[in-house]
């Protein structure tokens, strides 16, 4: 799209002392609404790398364009080249050079999107077994009976420990003799049982809203850990004490998350 710069200045927007501190004290807790409403609380802007250019009209006026590129990640940013836009969520970011190498952007590519999908199962399960009432995800490890949603189950810890560890060879062992690489991310047949790959646009959109969402996910999961070894409680938990006493439980009054 291609419009006309305006001279008109634009519009500033003053946040109260009260709403600042407050969006502060609510940073360490929002984690929790990660997959459960995540649209309320995320407000997706995007900024857009913006090419000028001048010409002159025909009235002799000087005149100045703005065309729309793809997505930023940041106001101004420059994407690099061998970032074109190409591969869903493709945001310009890329601080460390790892996709410079073609072969090295498809292995970080992949490995994005593997655990972007690990910490999309991992984050749904720490916050359903919460709040379904069976247990939670810091305790849960150290009982000596494992249960599934309240159900026993019947094999110790180390034997279901090693069988989780052998059907997760094996399958890795099978993806990695999958030598295209789209289809290492996006195998199809089973694995898409709505059939969302038999429409092309729709299949792309599906694929920037995976990679966001397990994006999201990934810093969630991050959350939860740092936010368990900060409080020693877990999500639903530390979002109900800050609910009731918001000035007072929060991350400027926990000194193990501000030591200072």
């Amino acid at each position: 799209s291609i419009r006309i710069i305006s001279a008109a200045s634009p519009s500033t927007i003053i946040l109260s002392t009260h709403k600042l501190l407050r969006i502060f004290n609510l940073l360490p807790y929002t984690m929790a609404f990660a997959l459960s409403s995540s649209s309320s609380l995320v407000a997706r802007v995007q900024f857009k790398q913006r090419a000028t250019r001048t010409f002159r009209a025909s009235n002799g006026n000087v005149m100045k364009t703005v065309a729309s590129a793809k997505p930023m990640w940041l106001p101004g940013a420059k994407s690099p080249e061998y970032l074109d836009g190409s591969l869903p969520g493709d945001y310009g970011f890329d601080p460390l050079g790892l996709g410079k190498d073609p072969a090295s952007l498809a292995r970080v590519r992949e490995a994005e999107l593997i655990h972007s999908r690990w910490c999309m199962l991992a984050v749904t399960g720490m916050i359903s077994v919460e709040a379904l009432g069976f247990g939670d995800w810091i305790s849960a490890p150290l009982q000596e009976t494992q249960t599934y949603f309240g159900q026993e189950v019947p094999i110790p810890s180390g034997a279901l420990i090693a069988i989780e560890f052998l059907a997760m060879a094996f399958l890795e062992a099978k993806r990695n003799d999958e030598t295209d690489p789209e289809k290492r991310c996006y195998p199809g047949g089973p694995f898409d049982p709505l059939g969302y790959s038999k429409n092309p646009e729709s299949f792309e959109m599906m694929k920037k809203k995976e990679i966001a969402n397990g994006r999201l996910a990934m810093l969630a999961t991050l959350g939860f850990f740092i936010q368990g070894a900060t409080t020693g409680t877990t999500p639903l938990a530390n979002l109900a004490e800050h609910i009731a006493d918001p000035w007072t439980v929060s991350v400027a009054r926990n000194a193990t998350a501000l030591p200072w």
